[in-house]
């Protein structure tokens, strides 16, 4: 810079074209046509390393972040009943913490239905005095496979544990009961049933993974409905382009331990669930949707998140529809990471900044 400031001097004072001082210090103006017949640049080659403990996240974090990568995550099923039996695997394992989250968070969980949808009320002890008339609807991840019954509304314990707020969990239906768009139509089931009794602006979505884009897709759906929309939506490091369109699809590879790879579990059951629809769907991919018009919208991922890219790009497209939408990334953490210890102090900050979303947002 040192040198382009005194050959820029030189040449100002000698009345010269810029281009002639971009020239001079080596450097080349593309024209368009020679701009438009440039190869397209072949992918760079990076060099095998190894990734450090970082020293700047929680005890608790270190371990996460640090663990092997999931196991099976390269197990790929072919059937329905295949995909059930990983699944429900899946939700034995994560049943042996939520009652520990239920009881840390004094929280109490109680099965309902919506309409004909299964649900959970999910109801802290101490509800804040500001969301006494707020309520917050809740759709769980897990690739649109996973996450059956109880064992889906780990978020929402800790969102109405660390938030005080109320939360009614979706329990939507998966394959191979239901396919694309299942999901949906159980979610926004629950919101027409929601509305029946609830001022909307005093409501909002809350999802991660999978629910992240299902908070997404709701608000699409409620648009092309003429439905109204929620006061306000988290949307936690969301599958918004199943298409597997992104950078940190390939700069997160190998480094995220949960989701590892776009060739992995995750986009396999989200084809799955799709059972041969267009990916690019924007009921599918959100981020192909129009989202101006949508409630203020917060963002959650991490440095090491496989679907960082997929945030960051939902993030622009909202500012870009002059949308108040705050990106929220933490240091480190991998996919949902911030799901997976209650006592992280990162867990912590996530939903207590989430719960300032809401109450910045939604209608007193």
């Amino acid at each position: 810079m040192r040198v382009l400031r005194r050959l820029a001097a030189i040449f100002v004072a000698q009345a010269l074209p810029a281009a002639a001082i971009v020239a001079a210090a080596g450097l080349a103006l593309a024209s368009p046509a020679a701009l438009a017949q440039t190869p397209e640049p072949a992918p760079r080659q990076v060099p095998a390393r190894n990734l450090a403990v970082p020293t700047t996240v929680s005890p608790q974090m270190q371990r996460i972040v640090n663990g092997p990568l999931r196991a099976n995550w390269d197990l790929l099923p072919k059937t329905g009943e295949e995909w059930k039996a990983l699944a429900d695997a899946g939700a034995a394992a994560t049943m042996k913490n939520v009652p520990i989250w239920r009881e840390h968070l004094h929280v109490k969980v109680e099965p309902a239905v919506m309409d004909g949808v299964k649900a959970f009320w999910v109801t802290p002890d101490v509800v804040a005095p500001e969301n006494r008339d707020r309520l917050l609807v809740h759709v769980h991840g897990g690739c649109y496979v996973f996450g059956p019954g109880e064992a889906g509304t780990a978020e929402a314990i800790l969102m109405a544990g660390f938030g005080h707020i109320k939360v009614l969990s979706v329990d939507y239906r998966m394959p191979p009961e239901a396919y694309f768009p299942a999901a949906l139509d159980d979610a926004m089931t629950v919101w027409k049933a929601v509305l029946k009794t609830n001022d909307p602006k005093r409501v909002g979505f809350i999802g991660t993974s999978a629910g992240g884009a299902l908070t997404l897709e709701m608000a699409l759906r409620a648009k092309e409905l003429g439905l109204p929309l929620p006061g306000a939506i988290a949307s936690g490091t969301p599958m918004s382009d199943v298409t597997k369109t992104g950078d940190t699809f390939h700069t997160n590879e190998m480094v995220d331990n949960v989701l590892v790879s776009t060739s992995g579990f995750c986009d396999a059951a989200a084809a799955f669930y799709a059972h041969g629809h267009d990916l690019a769907d924007p009921l599918l991919s959100p981020v192909n949707g129009d989202m101006h018009g949508f409630p203020p919208t917060i963002l959650t991922s991490g440095t090491r998140d496989l679907l960082l890219s997929n945030t960051v790009r939902v993030h622009r497209k909202l500012r870009n529809a002059r949308v108040d939408a705050f990106l929220q990334v933490f240091e480190a953490q991998a996919h949902a990471e911030y799901l997976r210890d209650d006592t992280a102090p990162e867990t912590k900050e996530a939903f207590e900044e989430i719960a300032g979303f809401f109450d910045k947002h939604l209608a007193k």
